[in-house]
């Protein structure tokens, strides 16, 4: 499980490092040379979706996502197992329609290009895809987890 979730923070990170560069890439060849990278933005938007759904995956098992924690502050440790249930329960009733929702779109894309390096936009949404699924088997292993009354496992830094 450890190695699985290296992975994904590996592959949420890559994706923010590459629209870092890609933005900065192009801001530079733009002041400097009156010039834009081909489809920066287009790659961006997709960059950003899989960075986005991949860590979408990592903050959900970890329970990490920004949250306002007044009413789970003062509960007690069985008030506090019933909220974090509850609030994976209703976290996975949103991601699982969602990444249904991505594969659909995935099978919808068909031949779609992006319009000035014609990459096929069915490699990017098959990487969101599969982020959002494991952003949903996440929600899945941490409601497991809670409801047997363990601890959600987490990486060590």
């Amino acid at each position: 499980m450890k190695r699985a979730l290296s992975t994904f923070e590996t592959i949420a990170a890559a994706f923010l490092l590459a629209i870092a560069l890609l933005t900065f890439g192009n801001v530079a060849l733009r002041e400097a040379m009156d010039r834009q990278i081909p489809d920066w933005f287009d790659l961006s938007k997709q960059l950003q979706a899989i960075a986005m759904f991949w860590g979408i995956a990592l903050a959900t098992l970890r329970g990490s996502h920004i949250c306002v924690d007044v009413l789970w502050e003062h509960c007690r440790e069985p008030g506090r197992r019933a909220i974090d249930i509850a609030a994976t329960a209703l976290t996975l009733a949103f991601l699982v329609p969602l990444a249904w929702m991505v594969w659909s779109k995935l099978g919808s894309t068909g031949t779609q290009t992006t319009s000035d390096l014609r990459l096929p936009l069915v490699w990017f949404y098959a990487l969101s895809a599969a982020g959002a699924t494991a952003a949903a088997v996440l929600a899945a292993v941490r409601l497991v987890v809670l409801w047997r009354g363990r601890a959600a496992p987490v990486m060590e830094d």
